[in-house]
């Protein structure tokens, strides 16, 4: 069976496991790798988790011609908003302002606020969003996070334009 006579159940469940690993992935780089991160980080980390579940909700719908449209759009959306902070912050790492622009540090956070404080700055993120802390084949993590969402821009518009299999 091709990919362009796949009903699209699978195809969103399969969305759905990229982007779980892709957390996962962002997850492991936090916990065991130590690097914390920055605020745009976090919003394309909710991007991405939005992506992911409407991916699971697509799948477990399993919709219809319309309703595989309507996802894909949804999903199209997302993707370009994730795209743009991603981009947005790969265009800090190629020109990084003088004073970071994104927030203190942890260390600071810690010496200057108490726990209570602290705990909701870092859900929020509390890293540089212009420095660049890890790198695969040359590419940032944004850079990585860039090539992501508009792979799943292309998707999105493949769904709306494909024609649904019978």
């Amino acid at each position: 069976m091709t990919l362009t006579r796949m009903p699209a159940r699978p195809i969103f469940f399969a969305l759905f496991a990229l982007c779980s690993a892709m957390l996962g992935f962002g997850l492991y780089l936090q916990e065991v790798v130590g690097l914390h991160p920055c605020p745009m980080c976090i919003m394309q980390r909710y991007a991405l988790l939005t992506v992911g579940l409407l991916g699971l909700i697509g799948g477990l719908h399993g919709p219809g011609a319309v309703g595989t449209r309507i996802y894909a759009s949804l999903i199209g959306l997302t993707a370009m908003t994730g795209a743009g902070v991603a981009a947005n912050q790969t265009w800090l790492q190629l020109n990084p302002p003088g004073i970071a622009e994104c927030g203190p540090g942890l260390e600071y956070l810690m010496e200057s606020f108490p726990l209570t404080e602290v705990l909701p700055m870092l859900f929020r993120g509390a890293g540089d969003c212009s420095a660049i802390d890890w790198t695969f084949l040359g590419l940032s993590l944004a850079n990585w996070s860039l090539l992501s969402f508009s792979a799943f821009t292309v998707f999105s518009v493949w769904l709306l334009l494909r024609r649904q299999p019978r």
